[in-house]
């Protein structure tokens, strides 16, 4: 499977995911053996994930704790913020630029994170 640089995003649909844990050479040989994956390291820590046709791309990203967060892309990233916090949510990651996307995390009432990713 050829490793895509993007893949077309629908507004307040999964379009990213993070997959994190403290071993990540471990993580990677987990996914593309269980599901075919392609996997590519970026650099210490991160490795970009392509995932078939249809489905959103992800990182395998290493970290002290186990976590599967989602990002959803939104059309209005601050709007959308805002919203979270009125509906009982809390914003757990501010608003940044990480030179490929702009993106926030936010809890909801639960707990649960979520990446909102600016599309």
């Amino acid at each position: 499977m050829s490793h895509p640089q993007r893949k077309p995003h629908h507004h307040n649909g999964f379009g990213h995911f993070d997959i994190a844990g403290p071993e990540l050479g471990a993580l990677q040989n987990f996914y593309v053996s269980l599901f075919g994956w392609d996997v590519a390291p970026q650099g210490p820590g991160y490795a970009m994930v392509a995932t078939p046709e249809g489905s959103p791309n992800g990182a395998i990203v290493e970290a002290p704790t186990s976590s599967l967060t989602f990002g959803v892309v939104v059309p209005d990233l601050d709007g959308t913020l805002q919203l979270a916090v009125r509906e009982g949510g809390k914003v757990v990651l501010e608003k940044t630029d990480n030179g490929w996307v702009k993106k926030a995390q936010i809890a909801d009432p639960a707990g649960n994170v979520l990446t909102l990713i600016q599309g």
